[in-house]
């Protein structure tokens, strides 16, 4: 099987990398569309700022080219947040491959939420073996709102959404790759879809 990584430069990619590595697979990490789009599986990391990743997107064409991908994607972390249709960090147009936007915490909570939390309503492929009310690893200021999308929630002020699937393409929030066992689970169940 062949996975990438997307290189953008906006991403903790050595602990991708690390995480499949112990589930027995390589990730070529790499911004060449022609790599990309010959790959079985492709994983839409990120770490930063919203605007800036999305700039850095621009400037080799990957807006363009994945929207428009066929295989298993999966966007982690601010990779989830700018397959969205509007993010309100730096007032940043997505990709719009989910139909849902991305709003800020309020300061009535602490920002950026850091550390474990429960998934719950748990509605896909994706999550196969992993129970309700698992815990996961999350760091991030900014939520996509409740949406058809939904496939997972979690609450820190109210409920948002946690992970997203539509298609071939599928978001989540949290980091699986920091995630311990349940983490792992996910990270396998998305090389089997």
């Amino acid at each position: 099987m062949k996975l990438t990584i997307v290189n953008y430069g906006a991403g903790n990619i050595k602990s991708i990398q690390f995480a499949f590595q112990r589930l027995g697979y390589e990730a070529i990490l790499t911004d060449n569309p022609e790599e990309i789009i010959s790959s079985d599986k492709i994983i839409f990391p990120g770490v930063g700022e919203a605007s800036s990743a999305m700039t850095k997107l621009k400037l080799s064409e990957l807006d363009q080219l994945i929207p428009q991908l066929k295989q298993p994607v999966l966007g982690i972390c601010l990779g989830m947040q700018l397959m969205c249709n509007h993010s309100q960090e730096g007032d940043t147009n997505g990709l719009g491959i989910f139909d849902v936007n991305v709003k800020r915490f309020s300061n009535k909570v602490k920002v950026p939420q850091m550390g474990w939390n429960t998934i719950t309503n748990l509605k896909s492929g994706l999550f196969k073996g992993i129970k309700e009310e698992e815990y996961m690893y999350l760091v991030h200021s900014y939520y996509a709102e409740q949406c058809k999308e939904s496939i997972a929630t979690s609450h820190y002020e109210f409920d948002y959404v946690s992970a997203l699937e539509n298609d071939n393409f599928y978001g989540v929030q949290f980091h699986p790759e920091k995630s311990g066992a349940a983490g792992e689970k996910l990270l396998k169940n998305f090389l089997e879809l």
